[in-house]
């Protein structure tokens, strides 16, 4: 039975203060007066404690009761997470529904897992054995896409008493018994639990060399992120963040995707809610949900439970890549969670630092960014954990506090331009001012996964890029037509990277997904057009006739007809491009 750890004397918001403290201890889980408000320890002085609920605090009065449950604010990890939307202190919206109906009532408990849904369990160990902390004791099919280890917790090693059979079970029945070293029998159910604060411990972190393929151009070949990487996507309201993780959660190659709406608006969750089962695995043909988790707290929800959901999210992932998967997290919006710091830091009366946001902000983002990584597990598996973090600057200022320290602790930085989103250029990522400091950790896989070629096809795109942005300048004082040809020529190159290239439509089924062999040769394309306009300008054939030439204009659409199954023909229009050029010099110099 809970005990009693103090009396409520005063309330602020999201913030109660105890008197009359005894017995209690900093992070631990509390019940807030007769409801049961869950609520957090994050202050302990003497005979008087600072709590931070997870619920709406209308109503608490002083003189009521807190209770202590003995632990941290933690999650139960085992089958039954995949497919599932839980708030954002784990706790099931599906049966959240089932007990109070569509609007949410205070206090109301239930768990992360389903207790009664049976699985069927093929254990991988047996009586006798020797098992380590973290390792894999069986088998669960948790979705038609997924499959679950049931793992020891990482604090637990010793040897096997006892296995289940097998067989159908529900989570908290019996999976193991293991004799510990000091003698001791632990019985371990089909599930742990684990405080989210607590990052799960690894074998060892090492550098990554496998990019996370996303299917977006822009992203995999200019900008991209590793698997166990880092990356920040700072926009503006309008610039396209939320549509942008919403693609990549959707194609990247990463094994699971957790989703962590943290304080965005209730219409873009609905939207993830009902889209997400409606989408089907690119590889698979399995609806898309059966790999994906969302964590699901809205703006309207309270503050300290948005502050919760990065670290619910983040625990879930760790959990599944210590089973050996590829895990990518999708957080929208980090900004919505600094928010939320920001207004308990108020009401705590810290003093603030810039912005308004605590002093502490910085390590708060460290501590989030640093869970992630490619690791080799406790059971010696490679897996990963990516992280993708929105950011919404007011103002889509660029130098406000989020934006800054999060670019402190990441490594790959993609930047949406208001100006892009406005002429409708998606995704809005501009290529000037973003970078990826994965680069050259990853151009060996290029190389050997895509072609020799891809870097130096990559550089030379860039710096047409680079010169159109320099040019510009120029044009706007004197005009397109006073340029030289040659200079004309990089300015059609660049506008042949930028529509037909690097603006991508999410909704058009050949263009929204890129294979990395066809973002090679659609480059390869614009890149043999370049040189072999290059070689025209010295017969004087201007650049408008070369930009007219049918294969120019097939060179420009490639990414509308010829999809990822039918990569071979972007070949033919290259040689087409390299004929009709060729025939044009003849023109000229006969």
């Amino acid at each position: 039975m809970n005990r009693i750890v103090g009396k409520i004397y005063r309330v602020n918001g999201p913030v109660v203060k105890l008197q009359e403290v005894k017995d209690l201890k900093l992070m631990e889980l509390v019940m807030v007066g007769e409801e049961k408000l869950l609520g957090e320890a994050i202050e302990i002085d003497n005979q008087k404690a600072t709590i931070q609920v997870y619920e709406d605090t209308v109503g608490l009065i002083p003189g009521g009761n807190v209770y202590g449950t003995g632990c941290p604010l933690s999650l139960e990890l085992g089958p039954g997470m995949m497919g599932n939307i839980f708030d954002g202190v784990g706790r099931p919206l599906e049966d959240l529904k089932k007990l109070s109906g569509d609007y949410i009532t205070r206090g109301i408990v239930a768990d992360t897992l389903n207790r009664k849904k049976k699985w069927m369990f093929k254990p991988q160990v047996k009586a006798g054995d020797r098992i380590e902390a973290g390792s894999v004791v069986g088998e669960i099919q948790e979705t038609r896409l997924i499959k679950h280890f049931p793992l020891v917790p990482p604090d637990i090693s010793g040897i096997i008493v006892k296995v289940a059979p097998d067989g159908e079970y529900s989570v908290d029945q019996e999976m193991i018994v293991i004799k510990t070293a000091d003698g001791e029998e632990k019985k371990l159910p089909f599930y742990h639990r684990w405080p989210v604060k607590l990052p799960r411990p690894v074998r060892e972190k090492h550098l990554s060399t496998v990019p996370l393929i996303t299917g977006e151009r822009i992203i995999d070949t200019f900008f991209p992120i590793s698997k166990g990487g880092c990356a920040v996507i700072p926009g503006g309201f309008g610039t396209g963040k939320t549509m942008t993780q919403h693609a990549l959660a959707k194609w990247a190659d990463a094994d699971i995707i957790v989703y962590i709406g943290c304080g965005e608006r209730g219409n873009e969750i609905t939207e993830v809610l009902v889209d997400f089962p409606k989408l089907m695995d690119v590889k698979s043909g399995i609806p898309l949900i059966e790999r994906t988790i969302i964590i699901a707290n809205t703006s309207n929800m309270p503050v300290a439970a948005r502050e919760a959901s990065i670290y619910t999210g983040i625990t879930i992932a760790e959990y599944y890549r210590d089973m050996g998967y590829h895990v990518a997290i999708m957080a929208d919006s980090t900004s919505r969670w600094a928010e939320a710091l920001r207004e308990i830091s108020g009401r705590l009366e810290e003093m603030p630092a810039e912005g308004g946001f605590p002093s502490y902000l910085p390590s708060r983002l460290a501590d989030f960014y640093e869970r992630a990584g490619f690791t080799v597990t406790l059971n010696n598996k490679e897996a990963s954990v990516s992280i993708i973090g929105a950011v919404s600057p007011a103002g889509g200022d660029f130098s406000e506090p989020v934006t800054q320290n999060s670019l402190r602790f990441t490594r790959c930085f993609w930047a949406l331009d208001r100006a892009l989103a406005s002429a409708r250029h998606y995704p809005a990522i501009n290529w000037i001012t973003s970078y990826s400091e994965y680069l050259a950790e990853l151009d060996h896989w290029f190389v050997e996964k895509v072609s020799p070629d891809f870097p130096k096809l990559r550089s030379f795109c860039m710096n047409i890029l680079q010169e159109e942005s320099k040019l510009e300048k120029v044009v706007k004082i004197v005009g397109a037509s006073s340029l030289p040809e040659d200079q004309k020529l990089i300015l059609e190159t660049a506008r042949f990277l930028r529509e037909g290239y690097l603006q991508q439509n999410a909704y058009e089924h050949i263009d929204m997904y890129a294979s990395m062999r066809r973002q090679f040769l659609m480059m390869k394309a614009i890149r043999s057009f370049y040189d072999e306009a290059e070689k025209a300008l010295k017969y004087k054939i201007p650049v408008k006739k070369l930009v007219e030439l049918p294969s120019a204009i097939k060179i420009q659409r490639i990414k509308h007809t010829i999809g990822n199954d039918e990569v071979e023909k972007i070949e033919d229009v290259i040689a087409e491009a390299v004929q009709e050029i060729h025939d044009l010099i003849k023109v000229y110099q006969g």
